[in-house]
């Protein structure tokens, strides 16, 4: 029996303990710590129970002891008490915990449904959240996505112009390979080659300024002892002076080395290039050009069309300029020929300001000999106008006080009838404005001499241009209005005053 008992309460313990733990691991709920505490009470009470049965059983257990021999049917009785007992507390055990698994998942479905309209709603506004700040983001990508697109468009067609473009490069390349190697050809010509020298030598002339002042003929000739001799060009110099320029260059030699694909061949060919150059400066020194063509520098131009040409050869023979200068052949590229050409043209324009300053010069000359001419016709005009003012004043004192006397006599008899009275008249109280000028007045010999003796000025001198002046200097010698003192003549009377004759 007190087997039995302690079995029964450490089942009851265990299955407290079991609620216990998983009660107090699980509980998040009041309504699932009430039902624990049901269960608890319950089992106490239960457990309460059980002492007081053990009690009675052990104070039976003496009775129990003394008639299990007598009475096996009283401990069958008890054994399946005990085991209906057993039966009971799993039974209720069972539905406490169905119970209460129930009312925790009836508790947690409603929490984890709160939960997750909660979590819902977060949810929604989290993403709007994250949609409007994804908005530009998707706004850029798609702005990047249609430029990307664009790109490859505008890229595909850039590809097509440029394969268009290469190709069109290539069918260009190949007309100028055989353009090129036309061109080649047609310089080993002599006669075109050395046409092409003429041009370029013409344009030099052309950038250089001096097509336009007629200073250079081209294909000059000249006959020597040795017969007539041609240089290309002869620019004339101020003073009528020349400078003989030459373009007749061999560059044979030189357009091999640039076919040539072996760098030995190419060395090759332009030592040879260098050596034609020399060859032709002697040969040119030899044609003493600068004593068939009159007054002329003691050396000629030996112009080279091409900078490339003369490096090539100066490359491979540096000595050139030297060999040249010791035989008074100078040897020029277009850069060196145009500032040649350019100090020759200088020159023509300083010898043109000179002759613009003799001119000017001579020009001042006639123009102080026509001034110092009208200076004099000046004085003779005021002194004429003063003569003519003083006649006249004469004339009107001779008019008022002897004529107009005797006149006025016939007014006061009484059988003609006059009518109206004669007006006297007025002297004039201006004069010629008179020279002021000191080069006019002061001495016979200062910038316009002054007119001659009134005993020598009795011929009139016309100046050498016949009289003929500008209108502007007519205008000029007809300015006399600048008032003077009326001159003073000793026989103007007043008016009225009788004077005897």
């Amino acid at each position: 029996m007190t087997e039995t008992s302690s079995l029964a309460l450490c089942l009851t313990a265990f299955v407290v303990g079991v609620l216990a733990a998983w009660l107090a691991r699980n509980g998040e709920t009041s309504a699932l710590r009430r039902s624990l505490g049901d269960t608890a009470r319950a089992a106490s009470e239960s457990q309460t129970e059980l002492r007081s049965q053990t009690a009675a059983a052990a104070a039976l257990s003496s009775q129990l002891e003394a008639e299990r021999r007598s009475s096996a049917d009283k401990l069958a009785l008890l054994d399946a008490a005990q085991a209906k007992l057993s039966d009971a507390f799993e039974a209720l055990s069972a539905k406490a915990l169905q119970h209460n698994n129930q009312s925790f998942l009836d508790l947690a479905t409603s929490a984890l449904g709160t939960f997750q309209e909660s979590a819902r709603g977060d949810l929604e506004r989290r993403q709007q959240a994250i949609a409007q700040t994804l908005d530009p983001v998707r706004e850029s990508l798609n702005k990047f996505d249609s430029k990307m697109q664009d790109m490859e468009r505008l890229r595909v067609d850039a590809y097509a112009t440029l394969v268009q473009q290469v190709r069109s490069l290539q069918e260009t390349e190949s007309a100028l390979r055989v353009e090129t190697s036309s061109l080649v050809r047609a310089l080993r010509s002599p006669v075109v080659r050395g046409r092409w020298g003429e041009i370029q030598l013409k344009r030099v002339v052309e950038m250089a300024g001096m097509e336009g002042h007629c200073d250079f003929f081209e294909q000059p000739t000249a006959t020597t002892e040795d017969g007539r001799v041609r240089p290309d060009m002869r620019i004339r110099l101020p003073g009528g002076k020349n400078v003989i320029i030459d373009s007749k260059t061999p560059l044979e030699s030189y357009l091999s080395s640039v076919e040539a694909t072996d760098e030995t061949a190419r060395r090759n060919f332009l030592k040879q290039h260098a050596q034609n150059i020399r060859t032709h400066m002697n040969a040119l020194a030899r044609k003493s050009y600068w004593q068939d063509f009159g007054e002329s520098p003691e050396f000629v131009v030996l112009f080279l069309p091409g900078e490339m040409f003369f490096s090539a050869a100066l490359e491979s023979d540096p000595t050139l300029i030297e060999a040249g200068a010791t035989q008074n052949v100078i040897p020029a590229t277009p850069t060196t020929l145009i500032a040649l050409l350019r100090a020759v043209y200088y020159g023509w324009q300083q010898q043109a300001v000179a002759l613009e300053a003799k001119a000017v010069s001579e020009l001042g000359r006639e123009l102080y000999k026509r001034l110092a001419d009208m200076s004099d016709h000046f004085f003779k005009v005021g002194k004429s106008l003063g003569s003519a003012v003083e006649f006249y004043n004469r004339a009107i004192g001779s008019l008022e006080s002897r004529v107009l006397v005797t006149a006025r006599k016939f007014k006061d008899m009484q059988s003609l009838n006059v009518g109206t009275d004669i007006e006297p008249g007025s002297p004039i109280e201006i004069s010629a404005r008179t020279l002021q000028a000191p080069e006019l007045t002061s001495v016979r010999d200062g910038l316009f001499p002054l007119a001659p003796a009134p005993a020598e000025a009795e011929t009139d001198h016309a100046p050498e241009d016949n009289g003929t002046l500008s209108e502007r200097n007519r205008s000029a010698m007809t300015d006399f209005s600048a008032p003077t003192p009326a001159p003073v003549f000793a026989d103007t009377v007043t008016p009225g005053e009788s004077t005897s004759t």
